[in-house]
């Protein structure tokens, strides 16, 4: 984290609209484009001094987030001999793990093969419905053909 928290560009920022702002009372009588100039570059030196210190305190917290979020992860990994529960205080064992590990490979596997049936009738419907499509389609020409033959008769 370096020296002032990171905080170098607020820092600078912050000292150069004090001092802007600490001049303008003796630049005021010389001219009056020198007056305006120091409207203008008062606030602006604020504002990027706020902009600064706020995106600065964004950065911060982002990345306590992030390093406290490693921190548990690495915690979790390195302990894999045995895991205390937080609400009854029980040692478990890794067979115990083990076993339950076992049982939800078991779950996940059936759930992949319900998927796939699950797909396998959607992709029937799938092929229903382009069938179903299709004869719409053909359908929709006869029907076209034989106000094409009613014209034609008529014409005639």
């Amino acid at each position: 984290m370096g020296y002032l928290g990171n905080h170098l560009a607020t820092i600078i920022t912050g000292i150069f609209a004090a001092v802007l702002t600490g001049l303008w009372p003796y630049f005021v009588d010389f001219a009056p484009i020198l007056n305006f100039v120091f409207i203008m570059a008062v606030p602006i030196t604020w504002f990027l001094t706020f902009t600064c210190w706020i995106s600065q305190k964004s950065n911060d917290y982002m990345h306590k987030h992030a390093s406290s979020h490693a921190q548990t992860e690495k915690k979790s990994l390195s302990n894999t001999q045995t895991i205390q529960t937080t609400t009854s205080g029980n040692q478990i064992g890794l067979s115990e793990i083990k076993q339950v590990q076992s049982e939800l490979s078991a779950e996940l596997n059936n759930l992949k093969e319900s998927v796939k049936l699950k797909d396998g009738e959607i992709e029937r419907l799938n092929q229903e419905i382009s069938n179903l499509q299709t004869l719409v389609q053909i359908e929709s020409l006869k029907t076209e053909l034989a106000n094409l033959k009613m014209l034609a008769s008529k014409r005639k």
